[in-house]
């Protein structure tokens, strides 16, 4: 009688991994705020300095916002109750894409239930066996994750080298869909895709550009209309604009932003579409209220960076490595993923919640806090932040 092997047990492949995480000095456990996403909160019963949410323009907790998410739940209920397809797209689902879609310049807008699943239904719908998509290094997971469902060739160009770009287009000829997709913001390092130039390149191809603003949209171009718009190409039919509702505007979701085509398809095709449940009332009163906000009060994005500009510069000074960001995404490089957790640690003791970033997230070598200030945050919160910053930074050697 032949002995079969014994399988490995839940137990025994959960404490595996969980070990090796350990080992590697990758174990991350969450912070619990104890108050709502505001530019201070609380975290382990005392006040902190919040550097570590992607709440840009302060939305998250804005009395407007709120109130509106309130209304939308007394007019519609507390849950969209069936897929979009199915029962579950109501009015207001189509209101919010069509005020998304004047917003962004754009033939028609779709929302879907995330930034990352917007991506994968994207991606998943648009290629197909035989054609080409070539991205940039740097992009983020759920581009990557994205691809991975897709069926075409899948090409990867060095980050914002335009050179390259050409190159791997050059060597790579494709009589189907080509995609060149690029982060507008890229979520590490704060740098911004050269979107110019890029679709230049791509159009001696014939490709789509396909970019993810989930890190500009709210924060660059007139009004917050993204990356696209601060590069003049928010008319451009080979452009393609995809996102997230969930930074700047405080809430959740994803959009795709493009011809009326693009949405009609998607419709039909997109999984995540088609097997979620759409989003809830609140959520879609939410948005709703922070796309007027954001259109209405300038005042938000011009505090955004007038904060963004204090902090990189007082970094600067300090003495910290800021690595070129250019957005209010601003890391400060300390190495090795235990000296920027060690950071993050120290900091937090002295009022100040940011957070260490370490492999797999960023390169070996590169870990660091990534700090992200908000229109919300006042001088004080970022003077404190600061002086937090050189404590802590001479305490361990990084800066002199």
């Amino acid at each position: 009688m032949t002995t079969l092997p014994r399988p490995v047990t839940l137990q025994g492949r959960l404490s595996a991994e969980l070990q090796k995480l350990h080992d590697a000095g990758l174990h991350i456990s969450p912070r619990v705020l104890e108050a709502p996403q505001r530019a201070r909160t609380r975290i382990l019963g005392r006040e902190v300095v919040n550097l570590a949410s992607n709440n840009y323009l302060g939305f998250a907790d804005h009395p407007f916002v709120k109130e509106r998410a309130i209304r939308a739940v007394q007019q519609w209920g507390a849950g969209a109750g069936a897929v979009r397809t199915i029962a579950g797209t109501l009015s207001i689902h189509e209101d919010l894409e069509t005020q998304l879609a004047q917003f962004k310049h754009s033939g028609s807008a779709l929302v879907l239930q995330s930034g990352f699943t917007t991506n994968q239904g994207v991606l998943g719908t648009l290629l197909q066996e035989g054609d080409l998509v070539v991205s940039d290094e740097l992009n983020h997971a759920s581009i990557i994750d994205g691809l991975r469902l897709a069926r075409a060739t899948k090409k990867v160009f060095r980050h914002k080298d335009m050179a390259d770009l050409r190159r791997v287009l050059e060597e790579n000829p494709c009589e189907g869909l080509i995609l060149v997709i690029t982060d507008g913001v890229f979520s590490m390092d704060g740098d911004i895709a050269p979107l110019g130039e890029m679709v230049s390149v791509a159009r001696e191809f014939g490709a789509v550009t396909y970019v993810d603003d989930a890190h500009g949209s709210g924060v660059l171009g007139e009004q917050g209309r993204g990356t696209v718009h601060h590069f003049g190409l928010q008319n451009a039919p080979d452009v393609l604009q995809i996102g997230t509702l969930s930074k700047a505007w405080g809430v959740v979701g994803g959009y795709a932003a493009g011809p009326l085509e693009l949405r009609d398809l998607l419709i039909n095709r997109a999984r995540p579409f088609l097997f979620s449940t759409g989003h809830p009332p609140a959520v879609v009163g939410a948005l709703l209220a922070a796309l007027e906000l954001v259109q209405s009060d300038s005042g938000f994005m011009e505090r955004l960076w007038a904060n963004t500009r204090f902090f990189k510069a007082e970094l600067k000074r300090l003495g910290f490595d800021t690595f070129g960001s250019e957005t209010p995404i601003t890391p400060v490089i300390f190495g090795e993923a235990e000296a920027a957790f060690a950071a993050s640690r120290r900091l937090l003791e002295r009022g100040v919640f940011a957070v260490g970033l370490g492999f797999p997230t960023v390169p070996r070598g590169l870990a660091r806090i990534r700090n992200i200030v908000t229109a919300e945050h006042t001088r004080d919160d970022l003077e404190l932040a600061l002086l937090a910053y050189e404590t802590v930074g001479r305490e361990m050697g990084t800066i002199r």
